[in-house]
């Protein structure tokens, strides 16, 4: 699977995350409501941010999310843990966008590019959210993930000690009856 594509739709175009984005995308990031939810409540900050872009750089899969209408960088989102076993699986996540695009479908759109991406070469797409991320766990199901079962996650996250991470899956199969019609 490829997991740099450039992927567009309506209004919104994915292309790879690239080391000049910095400016633009630190500017939607600086937001502290962005991320206050998330358990990572400090990522709005540059140093805290810093090591969240030059991460996503180094391991690839990111994706910076684009405006159609403006070329605008509106938010990103990114591919990672690619497992090839058992038809393949690959997680999504890593989402944020800017506030003035919540509630507008751009979400939704972004991950109807990346999972329909992705379902094309394989059976599963994850999603990873903190247990407390209310947000993030709604978007989820609107878009038609579901909870895996037993697949609960510890981690000691900087500056937010331990937390729960929950896993949802969206299968293939499930993927144009939700996401794949308008």
């Amino acid at each position: 699977m490829d997991r740099q594509p450039v992927l567009t739709g309506q209004t919104i175009q994915l292309r790879p995350l690239e080391k000049g984005d910095w400016d633009a995308l630190f500017a939607v990031a600086s937001d502290p409501q962005i991320w206050a939810m998330h358990p990572m409540h400090g990522r709005w900050q540059e140093p805290v941010f810093r090591a969240f872009f030059d991460d996503a750089l180094a391991h690839g899969g990111a994706l910076v999310a684009l405006d159609k209408a403006t070329g605008e960088v509106i938010g990103s989102s990114r591919f990672q843990a690619y497992r090839p076993a058992d038809g393949g699986s690959v997680e999504i996540g890593w989402t944020f966008l800017a506030r003035r695009y919540w509630g507008t479908g751009a979400n939704r759109e972004i991950k109807r590019l990346m999972v329909g991406h992705a379902l094309h070469s394989l059976a599963r797409v994850d999603f990873r959210v903190g247990e407390d991320n209310a947000r993030s766990r709604r978007a989820l199901e609107k878009i038609g993930a579901r909870i895996s079962p037993g697949r609960i996650e510890e981690a000691e996250v900087p500056g937010a000690g331990k937390i729960l991470h929950l896993y949802y899956e969206l299968m293939r199969e499930d993927f144009d009856r939700v996401l794949g019609a308008d």
